[in-house]
């Protein structure tokens, strides 16, 4: 890992603190949890315990590939980052719990600082996302959201934005109005350091239920916003991508969108570029979206071209689909070197 130092780049990052709890198994368990294949679905608590029991007694799972590891989209996309060199802070909340306190130490070992503290006396448990991975790799999601869920305005705290150059977002916090509001005081904090904010819109059943306030956050303080076709398709209520994409472009300075196996698209101010994606067998999709985020925005605050911080983005995808798990495990920077982008 490259280390970095006071004069790189500095990227915060604000999303859920998710514990990813990982393991394969085979295509029959799902219909024998009741799991729907391929989708995020969130639970309650009680059927959280079962699902983590039942994944725990899987018989058709390798033990040795199961894992649990400190997830969260926005905290893995800071995990991609930071392993590029820049240093990251995130704004998440765990409890004072096994998962918790495991969950920012992991955080911390991966280069990240964990701002706030594990919470004490905490009513609800530290968050996490049963995860079951089928042979073709498709990954089932099942999250119980937990205390993360609870983050407001007045766990963001405005000195640890100095010197903050971008902030990334994670849609999925909107569902709360103190989400929302943990937001728009980010964005502020960001913008007085003179930084960027921008926001991953996460899900297209998360742009249906927020359309109104995405909108409004895409037109007024974000400075960069990624998506993928449905996402930005359901934001505009339009089927044509193209025209999904011209409204973007009149309300927000960089537009990204990343369309499964096909080009990514990326726009600012004028500039339209597309880059190919990397075709690669997959073996777990967990944390392809955060880490196309993580390849994109590292070129973005490193000044690269548009072009080439879009081709980082695509090479940091295509690793972390080639094995279980929603970070790195290569070298990133190597691959950006041998396809002579730094």
């Amino acid at each position: 890992m490259t280390r970095p130092s006071d004069k790189t780049p500095y990227v915060i990052g604000i999303g859920n603190a998710v514990m990813d709890i990982i393991a394969p198994t085979e295509e029959a368990r799902l219909a024998d949890l009741g799991i729907t294949k391929g989708i995020m679905q969130l639970v309650e608590r009680e059927r959280s315990e079962f699902l983590m029991a039942a994944q725990a007694d899987d018989r058709s799972a390798r033990r040795a590939d199961a894992r649990m590891v400190a997830g969260g989209s926005v905290a893995n996309t800071l995990a991609g980052i930071g392993g590029l060199g820049l240093r990251t802070a995130f704004i998440g909340l765990v409890a004072d719990d096994e998962i918790g306190r495991l969950y920012a130490s992991q955080t911390e070992a991966a280069g990240t600082r964990f701002v706030n503290p594990p919470v004490a006396g905490s009513d609800l448990p530290s968050s996490r996302t049963i995860i079951f991975v089928t042979p073709d790799g498709e990954r089932s999601m099942n999250t119980y959201l937990g205390i993360s869920a609870e983050l407001g305005p007045e766990d963001v705290d405005p000195a640890v934005f100095d010197g903050a150059g971008w902030l990334f977002l994670e849609g999925y916090l909107f569902d709360k109005d103190k989400g929302k509001a943990a937001f728009m005081k980010a964005a502020e904090c960001c913008h007085a350091a003179g930084g960027q904010a921008g926001i991953a819109l996460s899900d297209p059943f998360c742009v249906d239920r927020h359309r109104d306030d995405f909108r409004k956050l895409v037109a007024g303080p974000m400075d960069y916003v990624i998506g993928n076709v449905h996402e930005w398709q359901s934001l505009y209520q339009v089927e044509d991508l193209d025209e999904a994409l011209r409204l973007a472009v009149a309300d927000c300075r960089t537009v990204i969108c990343t369309r499964s196996g096909d080009d990514a698209i990326l726009i600012r101010e004028g500039e339209r570029v597309n880059v190919p994606v990397q075709r690669v067998v997959p073996v777990d999709a967990t944390g392809a979206g955060d880490q196309f985020a993580a390849g994109l925005i590292y070129g973005l605050a490193s000044g690269r071209p548009l072009a080439a911080a879009g081709r980082m983005g695509c090479i940091a995808a295509s690793e972390v689909i080639g094995h279980v798990g929603p970070r790195p495990e290569a070298d990133i920077m190597a691959r950006f070197r041998a396809e002579g982008l730094v």
